[in-house]
């Protein structure tokens, strides 16, 4: 790819040009830059000849862009405004002054919700930020001190602690799970209105992957609610609109509330697990290794109860 200094000659012209466009005036822009009217018109003058352009109409006291001004104009604008918000998040992190965990909405809601009064309450000096996300974030780059990803554990960029194994089974209100009077067996719930998960971005498994791991392969599940989130998954099995996928780590404290009922004997595990991840060239902040320990500690409670897998 060219560079583009070889085509704008100078990262101080453009800096001098977006000015210039935003304030429509080259005197106000020297006053802004601290310089002096000629020093800006020169600067103007050099760009448009390294782009080969005219960018402002200049008359007696005005300035105006020209096409490929304004073009340039909204360019440099996102640009900048990109590099200011980069700016803003690295001396954000730089500050230490708070924990980024970015994760599912289903594991924030449902895993981490419940456990947070008691962190708050050992810890009111570290302020934790939970960011949902349906994405994988880059660990490396963006300000994010910790994330929960699905796979295998194994990521070349990142350290990596299993939080819970990835075991999947059906889940239901306990009014639609007493009703299905005839689901004796894997095969019944063919027969049962089932919610899919359709992410976006990440691929998550499906009702035929399912069904598959139970030697059924020659009959497509019924069509019923299809949804983008996990969190909207679960909020539709309680509300009774069918059986869902019922990720253990996440269900497992609803099924105890009795907001869930479940087929737990008809788990999935599928080989991968869930993982806390961190950057392994960027550390850890003191604040950010404590909550890494304390989810770590708190994983042991989904461990409890299950038996009946």
């Amino acid at each position: 790819m060219q560079k583009p200094w070889s085509l704008l000659s100078s990262p101080r012209h453009l800096v001098v040009f977006e000015a210039a466009a935003r304030t429509g005036s080259f005197t106000k822009a020297a006053e802004e830059l601290n310089v002096q009217q000629p020093a800006v018109s020169a600067s103007i003058k050099q760009l448009e000849t390294s782009l080969g352009v005219v960018l402002f109409r200049r008359s007696h006291r005005r300035i105006t862009l020209t096409n490929a001004g304004n073009r340039l104009f909204s360019d440099v604008t996102r640009a900048f405004e990109l590099l200011s918000h980069s700016a803003a998040s690295i001396r954000q992190f730089a500050s230490n002054d708070h924990v980024t965990l970015s994760a599912s909405s289903a594991f924030n809601n449902y895993w981490l919700m419940p456990r947070i009064a008691s962190f708050q309450q050992n810890h009111p000096d570290i302020e934790l930020r939970l960011q949902s996300s349906d994405r994988e974030p880059d660990l490396n780059v963006e300000t994010i001190s910790l994330a929960v990803r699905l796979g295998d554990g194994n990521w070349p960029d990142c350290d990596a602690h299993l939080i819970s194994d990835e075991v999947i089974y059906p889940v239901a209100s306990p009014r639609v799970m007493a009703a299905a009077v005839t689901l004796k067996n894997v095969p019944g719930l063919l027969n049962q209105r089932l919610i899919h998960l359709e992410e976006p971005v990440r691929e998550r498994p499906t009702w035929e992957q399912w069904f598959r791991t139970f030697g059924i392969t020659e009959v497509t599940p019924r069509t019923g609610l299809r949804l983008n989130d996990y969190a909207l998954v679960l909020q539709a099995a309680m509300a009774g609109e069918g059986f869902a996928f019922g990720w253990h780590h996440v269900v497992a404290p609803l099924v105890r509330q009795g907001m869930l009922a479940a087929r737990p004997e008809w788990a999935w595990k599928t080989g991968k697990g869930f993982y806390l991840v961190w950057s392994k060239t960027r550390p850890l902040t003191p604040k950010a290794e404590i909550v890494r320990d304390w989810i770590l500690s708190s994983r042991q409670e989904g461990k409890q109860g299950r038996g009946g897998r």
